[in-house]
């Protein structure tokens, strides 16, 4: 009997709104380094003050689950920069997609190629997985890293049978342990050696090791490869590897450096997920991983690529931009300057864990109660109806509102209320099915809300406690995205 090839089932994507100038940051930093200027083309996405790795893998995920819905019986999270050290990421990514409790959740970390290592991992199993990748690295104001690197998320389900887009041809990995970048414990900051390090003994040497073999099991020849996709930050790195390895000029893919940066563990498949939006059947990809050694995997893309599209995409998320250019705007948000937000700022914000525990369904995942007396729709759940012309008891069910469709019926700017972003946006959210609830709203500028305006809910950092170093997540309101075009 002969058994159906697994391969990639589904992609998605997430890179944040914010886009933050280049040529602003060298401006700003002329005064330190005037060569600066050369690193000042195009722009680098940025996640606002209340997007992390976490909440950008829930987006990506949802850019897939939303097109394909699925089940899978394993999801990993791979990233760099995961919000918990002692704490399933993973699993608290499972609760904001609704997943099943079943579902086995396992978090991947410590390289750049956290997630290939995971694909490669999935394609040698039985069954589902769905692997996100998400990685917000910070660099050190100034340096070439703060140029480069960007912030984003893409996600991969696997599985196998007629829902296959991208059949597993075959994979080589190699470990070696090439330090050319790392970041130690209790650092906010890589700490990168110098360029030719890298690229000499890491890019030069290792990558060809890793594909001459994964070329070798699939029996291909270098000319056979429609696609070349590889991360990396170096001048050219993509063209030099391609000629070195007798690859075709023209299967070089975008790295994606002119619009977003690098991402990070998240790179490899936010560029396969780009390209998978945009190729034709019967083309063969090849895909590495680069860090502390290199993974490399070969695809052929199926005829049902035809029939899959994330709901968004990359080419959605790169056109749904807003520009950025206050470079010390960015600093704050992510830490790397400590800005006073006066005494309103200052207060407690200790989690009630036990109610966080008992309430998780509706604080991870956005649950509320639909009763079964009167089909009223609510959230919180609580026992008894607020239909006052019900008031039912126990008949309510959980329904979720991630997805619903929802659109604002009153909202407030407040200025005087903290937030890491001036103004404090607040109001009521109107959903299709009913539901009324009171939230924030994100990523919007001043006097941009306005009643009736459709939104989609996004899974945000909410606050951080940081008397005890926790991090508490919650759900937002956002303007929606328009339709991909």
């Amino acid at each position: 009997m002969t058994q159906s090839p697994i391969g990639i089932t589904g992609f998605g994507a997430y890179i944040p709104r914010l886009r933050l100038s280049r040529k602003a940051m060298a401006e700003a930093l002329n005064w330190l380094d005037p060569n600066l200027a050369a690193n000042a083309k195009g722009e680098r996405a940025v996640a606002n003050w209340d997007e992390d790795s976490l909440t950008m893998a829930v987006e990506a995920a949802r850019d897939l689950l939303a097109a394909r819905p699925t089940a899978p019986e394993r999801l990993v999270f791979a990233s760099t920069t995961l919000p918990f050290q002692d704490r399933s990421n993973a699993g608290l990514l499972a609760d904001a997609l609704g997943l099943d409790e079943t579902t086995r959740p396992a978090d991947a970390t410590g390289s750049l190629r956290a997630a290939t290592t995971a694909l490669l991992s999935a394609f040698d199993q039985t069954g589902s997985s769905l692997i996100v990748a998400a990685d917000r690295r910070l660099a050190r104001p100034g340096s070439v890293q703060d140029f480069t690197y960007g912030h984003g998320a893409a996600a991969i389900s696997v599985g196998s049978g007629a829902a296959v887009i991208a059949e597993f041809l075959a994979g080589h990995a190699i470990f070696r342990d090439l330090v050319d970048h790392y970041r130690a414990e209790g650092e906010t900051a890589d700490y990168v050696l110098e360029e030719r390090w890298g690229r000499d003994e890491g890019y030069l040497k290792i990558v060809p090791a890793a594909v001459k073999g994964a070329l070798a099991r699939a029996g291909l020849e270098p000319t056979q490869v429609d696609h070349f996709i590889l991360p990396g930050t170096i001048a050219k790195i993509q063209a030099t590897l391609a000629a070195k390895l007798g690859l075709r000029a023209d299967s070089v893919v975008d790295p994606l450096g002119a619009s977003v940066g690098d991402t990070g563990a998240a790179h490899p498949l936010l560029m396969l997920a780009n390209l998978l939006g945009r190729t034709q059947p019967g083309r063969v990809i090849l895909l590495v991983g680069f860090g502390q050694g290199a993974d490399a995997i070969l695809l052929r893309t199926t005829p049902a690529l035809a029939d899959f599209a994330p709901a968004t995409g990359v080419a959605g998320w790169l056109a749904r931009r807003q520009v950025e250019n206050n470079y010390l705007k960015h600093l704050s948000f992510s830490g790397m300057v400590d800005i006073h937000f006066g005494m309103r700022a200052e207060h407690d914000k200790r989690t009630a864990h036990s109610v966080a525990f008992r309430k998780r369904d509706m604080i991870n995942g956005l649950t509320g109660g639909r009763c079964g007396a009167c089909d009223c729709v609510q959230f919180p759940r609580t026992r008894v109806c607020v239909n006052p012309a019900c008031a039912a008891v126990d008949t309510q069910k959980p329904v979720r509102l991630a997805d619903e469709p929802a659109s604002v019926k009153t909202f407030t700017e407040d200025w005087l209320g903290f937030t890491p972003c001036p103004p404090l946006a607040y109001g009521n959210v109107q959903f299709a099915n009913g539901a009324n609830v009171m939230m924030e709203f994100t990523d919007i500028q001043a006097g941009q809300l306005s009643v009736g305006l459709p939104v989609r809910l996004v899974f945000r950092l909410k606050d951080d406690d940081e008397k005890r170093g926790f991090r508490r997540y919650f759900w937002k309101a956002t303007p929606a995205v328009a339709a991909k075009t």
